[in-house]
């Protein structure tokens, strides 16, 4: 819970549940470091709303091992919390917890709702975690593929994150359970205030990130990692300068700023036209209205139909227009239905001239209209309200 996912991802759905008035008891595996500097903040946070939370210490090493354990301690405190506190359901969120979820399930009866998240397992092959031609990685697979089913098959309500996920899911042949509810990776949509409510700070924070008041802005927003493909996103923006000569690339992530302006020499994009600007959460909305358009390419696998970029809604309640890339959750889907920007199939020089070539119009597009499908699709309230039905659902 310490970690940004945490906050964000967790906690104020929790927040709104035990409003209703169910009593929460949550386990966490906490990372050493971030644990120690927001233990209070989180303890707080959860203490106020009637959340009882049990922290764990995450170990990472050795490999398999640390996980082994790390599930063994979740499994005894669960054990312990159901025998004392009557817990009447648990709430698993991925694979991991899910293992014991479902050992909850068999042996106290209660209710167990997977929240998947993802095609976890195949996320771990199609970001070279697992390489299969590893004998080892290749029985773990097979595993939790062989428990997938399981969860899916005896949950009593399945979460995905996309209609996409959700329509794979009914289709294989192995699937024997229930409806299967979506809920989005939402967003906190209060936070990112539309543009027009901070255009008189959009050019003081130009000014403090050292970008020209007449730069065009193309901005990147969150972490670059396995699947965010900066190469790619480093070629639309040397096509977009063709258009823009002005144009600044402004990355608002806690990376070390050296790997991008590396691979940003390489491609012969001088420095100065790249900002890198670490931003704590509650500056994120100011740094980011700065941006005249946004982009994000996420290398599509068959994993990826599970993915909700966070970032997509975060962005659109800004009124920011996306460049954005197919292969990826319900990403086209919502673009279609209201989001400003356009859609890339193929990473190809042509796609992004194409793109370019339309920007006048794409920046024309109203941006109450971006903001309006983000609210429909994204909105915390609402995501909340979903898990509100779930639980009364299997709870009463």
């Amino acid at each position: 819970m310490t970690d940004p996912l945490g906050q964000s991802q967790v906690i104020p759905y929790l927040k709104g549940l035990a409003e209703c008035g169910y009593t929460i008891h949550l386990i966490s595996f906490e990372k050493s470091e971030r644990f120690s500097k927001g233990k209070s903040q989180i303890e707080n946070i959860l203490s106020t709303s009637g959340i009882q939370w049990h922290p764990l210490p995450y170990t990472a090493s050795p490999p398999i091992i640390s996980t082994l354990k790390d599930v063994k301690r979740m499994e005894l405190l669960a054990v312990k919390l159901i025998r004392s506190e009557h817990i009447a359901m648990v709430h698993c969120r991925s694979y991991i917890s899910a293992l014991v979820g479902l050992k909850m399930k068999r042996k106290f009866g209660v209710k167990f709702l997977f929240d998947m998240r993802g095609f976890w397992a195949d996320e771990r092959v199609d970001g070279n975690i697992w390489k299969l031609n590893n004998p080892l990685f290749k029985t773990i697979y097979t595993f939790f593929k062989r428990k997938e089913i399981q969860f899916l098959n005896q949950a009593d309500a399945i979460v995905s994150l996309t209609h996409n996920a959700a329509n794979e899911i009914k289709n294989w042949e192995d699937f024997k359970g229930g409806s299967v509810d979506v809920i989005p990776c939402c967003a906190d949509l209060n936070l990112f205030e539309t543009r027009s409510s901070i255009t008189n700070q959009k050019f003081q924070t130009k000014a403090q990130l050292g970008i020209p008041e007449s730069a065009f802005v193309l901005s990147y927003l969150g972490s670059l990692g396995t699947w965010y493909m900066l190469d790619e996103m480093l070629d639309f923006f040397k096509v977009l300068k063709e258009y823009k000569p002005e144009a600044v690339f402004l990355f608002i992530t806690a990376d070390k700023p050296e790997e991008i302006y590396s691979r940003s020499s390489i491609k012969e994009i001088p420095s100065s036209a790249i900002v890198v600007k670490s931003a704590a959460r509650s500056e994120v909305p100011a740094v980011a209205s700065v941006s005249d358009l946004s982009v994000f390419f996420i290398r599509p696998s068959f994993s990826k139909k599970a993915s909700s970029p966070t970032k997509m809604g975060e962005l659109m309640a800004g009124g920011i227009p996306l460049i954005v890339n197919a292969g990826v959750g319900d990403v086209e889907q919502i673009m279609q239905d209201g989001g400003n920007g356009r859609v890339i199939q193929q990473f190809t020089a042509d796609e992004y001239h194409d793109v370019c070539r339309e920007l006048d119009s794409i920046l024309a597009e109203d941006p109450e209209r971006t903001i309006q499908c983000a609210q429909k699709w994204y909105s915390l309230e609402q995501g909340t309200n979903h898990y509100k039905l779930i639980y009364q659902r299997l709870l009463g």
